[in-house]
């Protein structure tokens, strides 16, 4: 008996990291790893001096991308959940009193807690309704004389809505106060100014949107704040003296880059900007509202989150539950019988899960990418609706 051939792999977990990336991502970091394979700053050698130029280059490109005004206020971190608690912990003082909405993850509500307990920080949730949507003006009903900092995912991992930070931005202007951003689901899909935005530190990471590899990313400072470090060491500059050096970034960036992850970040973002993040962000807005309006019909199947519609209003992640199944035994499903590769659970964001009233058990989460196409979105309707009617 001849045996059933396997299903071709489909990718629907770019929220966690996109899996495919741009062909001249990976040969830019086999190209460093061959041709320069040297660490910056630290020797004046044609290798030493590329590394240089490469490091100070992916900056020059990370700045243009988020219209960051000053390169050098770009502090290179292994991913966002690096960035998010050096901006918590290297800003708050005890006693500061911080504002965060209920869609938040661990890597903002696990360092908050340990400010807590070490340094008397506190802190208030904003709620979201039960589609995952917030309110502006519930931002500034939260504030206390203490209010240090506003920290707001810009996209849920959860639903995939679209945060306020137009206006949470202006409020923070207005009222003096620091604004945090957790960009790891928008940065690369959806367009980023800093200065517009009144974003003062902007944390993100390179292995998701920004289609580069894993291990880089980074926290992007305005000027108008400063920061304590919390890790010195070798800097490659000011060695004569036992001091961590003051000035940016060095303060910040202790011991040996990832260079060969900086070499694809590079890439990445010069793809990026020739490609445009407006036309990748319409790309998956189409992938998006094509999966929505034929989930949104399948009985037994219960979408989270913004309906077909508002795609304006979300990016391409989508969670789901099919009555009567538990959300793992639909992602095995999905991956066993039909190819599908999904995430299950609770996504490292129980407070959205609260919210949306999918604690504990969680969701099956979609989410798409630029590489995906329209006939693996048909594939995955017809596998839920099958799923669904069994």
């Amino acid at each position: 008996m001849k045996k059933k051939k396997a299903p071709k792999p489909i990718y629907f977990d770019c929220a966690a990291t996109t899996r495919q990336k741009p062909p001249q991502v990976i040969k830019a970091v086999t190209l460093f790893a061959n041709e320069v394979g040297v660490s910056h700053g630290r020797g004046t050698y044609k290798p030493g001096i590329e590394a240089n130029e490469l490091v100070y280059g992916t900056r020059a490109a990370l700045a243009k991308l988020f219209h960051i005004q000053r390169s050098d206020r770009i502090l290179y971190m292994k991913n966002v959940t690096e960035g998010i608690n050096t901006a918590l912990k290297g800003f708050l003082k005890s006693g500061d009193h911080v504002v965060l909405s209920g869609l938040e993850h661990n890597a903002v509500i696990r360092p908050l807690n340990k400010l807590k307990a070490s340094r008397g920080i506190e802190y208030s949730i904003v709620p979201a309704n039960s589609l995952g949507r917030l309110n502006p003006y519930d931002f500034e009903k939260a504030l206390k004389p203490n209010t240090k900092m506003i920290c707001l995912t810009h996209a849920s991992n959860v639903t995939g809505n679209l945060s306020p930070v137009v206006e949470v931005g202006a409020l923070c202007s207005k009222k003096g106060i620091a604004f945090l951003v957790d960009a790891a689901q928008t940065a690369g899909v959806v367009p980023i100014d800093a200065q517009a935005l009144n974003i003062d530190f902007l944390a993100f990471t390179g292995h998701k949107g920004l289609m580069g590899p894993p291990g880089t990313g980074g926290l992007a400072v305005s000027s108008k704040w400063n920061l304590d470090s919390f890790i010195e060491g070798g800097t490659g500059s000011n060695s004569d003296s036992e001091e961590q050096p003051q000035q940016w970034p060095d303060k910040f960036e202790s011991g040996t880059q990832n260079y060969w992850g900086l070499a694809g970040l590079k890439a990445a973002v010069d793809f990026l900007l020739k490609t445009s993040v407006m036309a990748i962000r319409k790309k998956e807005e189409a992938l998006t509202v094509q999966f929505l309006k034929e989930v949104e019909g399948i009985k037994g199947l219960k979408l989270l989150g913004l309906p077909a519609g508002a795609e304006k209003e979300r990016v391409a992640v989508v969670s789901l539950n099919i009555e009567g199944r538990d959300p793992s035994e639909v992602g095995y499903e999905l991956d066993e019988k039909y190819g599908i590769m999904t995430r299950v659970g609770l996504h490292c964001a129980p407070l959205a899960h609260r919210t949306i009233g999918t604690y504990p058990i969680g969701t099956v989460r979609f989410s798409f990418g630029f590489y995906n196409t329209e006939k693996e979105i048909e594939t995955a309707i017809k596998a839920l609706k099958e799923i669904a009617k069994a």
